[in-house]
């Protein structure tokens, strides 16, 4: 069911190409809603006819076509039949959380890239070289993980700050950061704590010559 805050007649008119709607049917769709929320809840072709300049045959057609393509119902209610939209407004909501769902993922991966070209380009500057591959990926890995842009341009500067080069050493303390932070919001770090249970890891990513030595 289309949720009271997404406006039906909205999510018709964006899906109704997509779901093969054609425009005298959207218009007879309209006309169902406004019946039935005036109160009319069996809707004819006759009764449709008295609001529109379609003929009872042709709207007889339309409903037709409305319920093979699974966008109306007449369904029972006790002793009464009653017309419903329901079907298309399930199927209009999933459409909308497609769309939406896919325009979340545009966004995202439009974010993803201005965050990693920004990135790039203060590194080569503050670097005054062009990045190689491995730190290239290693950056990517960094914004992955939920790092903001002015966090990890920080940290190269509070790397450069202490005569550091390389991405070692930033990796190093964008890690004493996060650590920092999750003691001081939740009394220990997560961080710390999955370290230690594995030094052999811990070990190699620091021993990981990133370019160049320090």
């Amino acid at each position: 069911m289309v949720t009271e805050a997404i406006d039906f007649r909205y999510l018709v008119l964006d899906h109704y190409k997509s779901l093969k709607i054609t425009e005298e049917e959207v218009t007879t769709i309209f006309m169902i809603d406004f019946l039935i929320s005036q109160g009319n809840p069996f809707i004819t072709a006759d009764l449709l006819s008295l609001k529109m300049s379609l003929s009872v045959k042709e709207i007889d057609n339309i409903l037709a076509n409305l319920l093979k393509k699974g966008l109306i119902e007449y369904v029972s209610q006790g002793k009464k039949t009653v017309t419903t939209l329901n079907p298309l407004k399930k199927k209009l909501y999933r459409e909308f959380q497609l769309s939406f769902a896919k325009e979340q993922t545009i966004e995202k991966s439009k974010d993803f890239k201005e965050s990693l070209d920004n990135i790039y380009s203060q590194f080569e500057k503050l670097l005054n070289r062009p990045l190689s591959p491995v730190e290239i990926s290693k950056i990517r890995e960094w914004v992955s993980y939920g790092y903001e842009d002015d966090i990890i341009i920080g940290a190269l500067k509070e790397a450069l700050s202490k005569g550091k080069k390389t991405l070692r050493s930033v990796d190093k303390i964008l890690l004493q950061w996060a650590t920092r932070d999750d003691i001081e919001k939740e009394g220990h770090s997560p961080i710390n704590e999955e370290w230690d249970k594995d030094l052999a890891e811990t070990i190699r990513i620091a021993k990981t010559p990133w370019v160049d030595d320090d």
